[in-house]
């Protein structure tokens, strides 16, 4: 006996049980009494058992329809509670906007205030933060995890996004306190050609290739003093003396903690911070909802 029922077939079933009478169960389930017979003369030969005696005025159950029913019920009351989470999870997903980053914004209150703006307008959407280490420098976005994110340029494979700045920052460098360049107000990146650097994971590519200014290097390849992947990371290298590092004037409060300072740093290009999303989700209205908080927050910052 083949097991494979549709649970339209079961649902049939039980309207005819409940009504005893075709033509009452047909109208119940808004089909035509000869299509619902013919698919109640379908479940019996699939089933190999007859469920319902047909007598002149209606019909009654057999034996084996009367052992059937309970669990008839119980299956499509379980597929009702199952179809019932798939849609509660599909609202959630169309309600929830998911924010990717491995750096907070910071920078005065710049986060709270987007989502201010951006609630105040969409107040059933539930945003959730997805905090990711440097390792991926989409913050998320590349494996589709997160729907916008805040990221330094340049991306990897670049082309696949579109973004708003946030923040186009000058650059200082990162030194342990006891370092004796930290004695200079401001310094030329010529002075620091030989030192050893910080370098991010090989795998975000330019982004590695930009905090160590390989473009103002004239060709001299960096020297490597450790790879860190994480703000806590770059702190505690710094710490060590394990290297130093180029770090956007908006995020000099992370690292100046105790035992490190920054500096100017002249002779490389400035930082660009955006809030960052892939090209074919910009026409989604919540990405374009929160890009639009992020401009006018700027905007009027």
């Amino acid at each position: 006996m083949t097991m494979d029922v549709h649970v339209r077939d079961l649902r049939y079933f039980v309207t005819v049980a409940e009504e005893l009478h075709f033509t009452r169960a047909a109208e119940r389930l808004y089909v035509s009494q000869p299509a619902l017979s013919k698919q109640i003369r379908a479940l019996e030969r699939q089933l190999g058992v007859e469920l319902f005696a047909r007598e002149p005025h209606g019909v009654a159950l057999t034996g084996a329809g009367t052992a059937l029913l309970p669990h008839a019920r119980r299956v499509l009351a379980a597929w009702a509670e199952g179809a019932g989470a798939v849609e509660a999870a599909r609202t959630a997903q169309r309600n929830t906007l998911v924010v990717g980053m491995s750096t907070s914004p910071g920078r005065g209150g710049l986060l709270p205030a987007i989502r201010s703006r951006f609630t105040a307008a969409h107040p059933e959407t539930v945003v959730r933060l997805r905090q990711v280490n440097w390792e991926d420098p989409s913050a998320g976005l590349a494996d589709g995890d997160a729907d916008v994110a805040f990221v330094w340029l340049p991306l990897p494979d670049q082309d696949r996004y579109a973004w708003t700045v946030i923040a186009e920052e000058p650059l200082q460098v990162a030194l342990p306190e006891t370092h004796p360049l930290a004695a200079r107000a401001e310094i030329d990146f010529a002075d620091l050609l030989d030192e050893p650097f910080l370098a991010l994971p090989e795998s975000t590519g330019p982004l590695r290739d930009y905090w160590l200014a390989l473009d103002a290097r004239d060709g001299r390849p960096a020297r490597i003093g450790a790879e860190i992947a994480s703000t806590e990371e770059t702190y505690e290298a710094l710490v060590a003396g394990l290297g130093i590092c180029l770090v956007a004037t908006g995020n000099v409060p992370l690292l100046t903690l105790g035992g490190v300072i920054t500096r100017p740093v002249h002779g490389v290009s400035p930082s660009r911070y955006v809030l960052a999303w892939r090209r074919e989700d910009g026409r989604r209205p919540l990405v374009r909802a929160y890009a639009e908080a992020c401009r006018g927050v700027v905007g009027a910052g």
